[in-house]
């Protein structure tokens, strides 16, 4: 098949769209499709496959775009339809400018078209400053719904619970496919060497984009109140905005040992995993922490924030795995819990064995290509039936 891929937002390999964008992207072509990408990145005009459209010019509030690591594609008809010329199915990662011109255009030309949901509302508000707005997420979830999602013909969820939760906001999409993005299996367990001036320190990471909605905050809070405070080292694993806010918290709160943040190559960060001892996800939203599931696979036992807009606390295990919203005193305490129970450390970490299972990489993207192949297939059985009614009627 020849499948068209549309991204409003990919650049780095830093956030998980984009992440689960290359994924698909990857795969594809692997199991021997012809993908084009359709995507606002400069960097990539000359690269084969690639269409690259322009980038809106918001005035005012370029500055602050531009600081959150964030461009808005331009819906340049032009590329689009050079991009659909020869397509069999498009499928769009986001429901913005770009995405909705797509599929505005896809369906003109009797494309089918799936789409994936890996925006919560409260990513979209928190630049607002209305996450904690109930009236702002509910107009921004039927926003998607009114615009974009009752159009398609499929929706990929990474998740049930962002399934279950979109659709209180529109009619039920019966042809919906909660399938996971997927754990490489190169998050395995392995024996690694700490550098010497980690020697003696208890390593607790956090992967995740330096946002508001991540709750980096809560966990540097956490390890001032520790026990073991003398002893743990905080490692942020991403990027984002905040970085320097984050830095600014951490000497405010007099953390004895500064936290390390960085932003590591897959291969780095499957070694850093597997050299620290604990993993935390204190994240307020989330459609699926697949940072979570990756430490998990690796073998650390996770410590995950209760937040009822998180799919992240159903990784949890049992309470001792999970801790309250936002409370950094509760997060502390879960921290010492298992930092001074090594043992059964350990056998949690067993118990998750099998339970990564079902987040096998290649499984979920096979299950992404049969989605992409059932729903052109659908549509293309409705296009014909409908041909044959009319020439019935004539």
């Amino acid at each position: 098949m020849v499948i068209c891929v549309v991204c409003d937002v990919l650049g780095e390999e830093n956030n998980g769209t984009t992440i689960a964008a290359m994924n698909l992207i990857r795969s594809l072509r692997a199991r021997g499709h012809e993908v084009r990408v359709i995507c606002p990145d400069a960097d990539k005009k000359d690269l084969p496959g690639y269409y690259v459209v322009g980038t809106l010019n918001l005035g005012p509030f370029n500055g602050y775009v531009a600081k959150n690591d964030v461009v808005i594609a331009k819906g340049e008809k032009k590329v689009i339809l050079a991009a659909f010329d020869g397509v069999d199915h498009v499928h769009i990662m986001m429901p913005f400018a770009l995405g909705r011109k797509a599929l505005h255009l896809a369906k003109k030309l009797g494309l089918s078209v799936s789409a994936g949901f890996h925006c919560q509302a409260e990513n979209f508000t928190s630049h607002i400053h209305m996450k904690d707005s109930r009236i702002a997420n509910t107009l921004t979830y039927k926003f998607f719904y009114n615009r974009f999602y009752r159009y398609v013909d499929a929706i990929h969820y990474p998740t049930q619970f962002i399934r279950e939760v979109f659709e209180q906001y529109g009619k039920p999409v019966a042809e919906a496919y909660v399938i996971s993005n997927g754990v490489s299996r190169s998050f395995t367990s392995r024996r690694v060497r700490r550098p010497a001036k980690l020697e003696g320190r208890k390593l607790i990471l956090f992967t995740g984009r330096y946002s508001k909605e991540k709750s980096h905050r809560v966990l540097i809070e956490a390890a001032v109140k520790s026990r073991h405070a003398e002893e743990i080292q905080l490692i942020f694993a991403g990027a984002g905005p905040l970085e320097n806010e984050l830095k600014a918290l951490s000497v405010a709160k007099k953390l004895p040992h500064h936290p390390i943040f960085r932003f590591f190559s897959r291969e780095q960060l499957v070694r850093v995993i597997c050299a620290s001892d604990l993993y935390v996800h204190p994240a307020e939203v989330e459609i699926e922490a697949i940072s979570c599931l990756e430490a998990i696979s690796c073998g650390l036992v996770p410590v995950i924030s209760d937040s009822p807009r998180s799919a992240t606390r159903f990784f949890a295990l049992d309470e001792k795995n999970l801790f309250k919203c936002n409370d950094s005193q509760d997060l502390a305490d879960k921290i010492d819990y298992w930092l001074e129970h090594p043992e059964e450390k350990t056998a949690r970490y067993r118990d998750y064995l099998g339970f990564t299972k079902q987040f096998d990489y290649d499984e979920c993207m096979d299950r992404m290509e049969q989605m992409i192949i059932e729903t052109n297939a659908r549509v293309r059985r409705q296009m014909q039936d409908g041909a044959d009614e009319d020439a019935g009627v004539l």
